[in-house]
């Protein structure tokens, strides 16, 4: 009977399951959009792939090349000084410095002075009168304040720049006379402003003194007279009349006080040879004018009636 009655045993479907749940795969959140993920890291590979197909606009070339252009960047250096290059530095000189710093290079460089004389312009008479009325100007600054302007004392403070003034006028008038000047009425023009410069000078109390002026009389008139005998020598020194040189050099003499009378007889002899001397044409029953003596020379009768010099010329 004991072993009848046991312990009462489950039922065998609670060990033993007769019928078995089908498989279920649980979808998480999760692995979508992993899935989602990967489509969009695949397109961005196919997109990749054909940007690499030009290779200036792809993105990796790009970024590649940004290290190497960082590596060749040079390191920027601060200011530092330096001097001046030529040009500029011409530039700040002012006319008297550059001159006097070309005035020394050709002192020590004899050959470069020989090439500056040649590659200069030619001086005109404009620019030359130019420089002595500057000698001029620094002449009558050096005069002092009241006093006796014609006096020894005056004659000791202003002889440096007066006979700067005299060296400029001596080293200017043979470059414009012949044969270095050939045209003549370059070389009158210039005698006539150097002339009136030599009228503006002083007359000292000092006969010592006043010789300055005497000698620039002296060598102005037998420049004045080498021009003449010159230009008489071209055209039969009609621009000598027609310009009216003879009534400026007689003007001259007269302010020279007749220390000019070499270059007038010069004139003169000139005039004459051309028909008759200027007292003849001044004051003579024909009373000539430069109208009339054109007009007589292209009828060809001019010089009718006057006196035929005989001889030598």
């Amino acid at each position: 009977m004991n072993s009848i009655i046991s312990t009462p045993q489950p039922f065998p479907h609670n060990f033993y399951p007769t019928r078995l749940s089908p498989n279920r795969t649980m979808s998480f959140p999760s692995n979508v959009t992993s899935t989602r993920k990967r489509k969009a890291d695949d397109d961005d590979l196919r997109s990749d792939d054909r940007m690499s197909a030009s290779p200036s606009t792809s993105p990796a070339i790009s970024s590649q090349s940004l290290p190497l252009q960082r590596a060749i960047k040079r390191a920027r250096s601060g200011p530092a000084g330096r001097p001046l290059a030529l040009p500029r530095l011409l530039e700040t000189l002012d006319a008297e410095s550059l001159r006097s710093v070309l005035r020394t290079i050709c002192e020590h460089h004899p050959s470069i002075g020989t090439e500056v004389v040649n590659a200069a312009p030619r001086p005109s008479v404009t620019s030359a009168l130019e420089v002595l009325k500057n000698y001029e100007t620094s002449l009558q600054a050096s005069f002092p304040f009241g006093g006796n302007s014609t006096s020894d004392y005056s004659y000791n403070r202003v002889r440096q720049p007066l006979v700067a003034l005299l060296d400029a006028l001596n080293d200017f008038t043979p470059h414009f006379l012949p044969p270095n000047e050939p045209q003549a009425t370059q070389a009158l023009s210039f005698l006539d402003g150097a002339t009136e410069i030599i009228h503006r000078l002083p007359n000292w109390d000092s006969f010592q003194n006043s010789l300055h002026k005497q000698n620039a009389y002296e060598e102005i008139s037998k420049a004045w007279a080498l021009v003449l005998r010159e230009a008489a020598k071209r055209a039969g020194g009609m621009q000598l009349q027609y310009g009216g040189w003879d009534q400026k050099l007689a003007k001259h003499n007269q302010q020279a006080q007749g220390r000019m009378q070499e270059a007038v007889s010069e004139m003169n002899s000139i005039l004459g040879w051309m028909g008759g001397d200027r007292q003849l044409q001044q004051g003579g029953s024909r009373g000539h004018d430069i109208s009339s003596v054109r007009q007589e020379l292209l009828s060809g009768t001019f010089g009718a009636g006057l006196p035929v010099r005989v001889g030598p010329w």
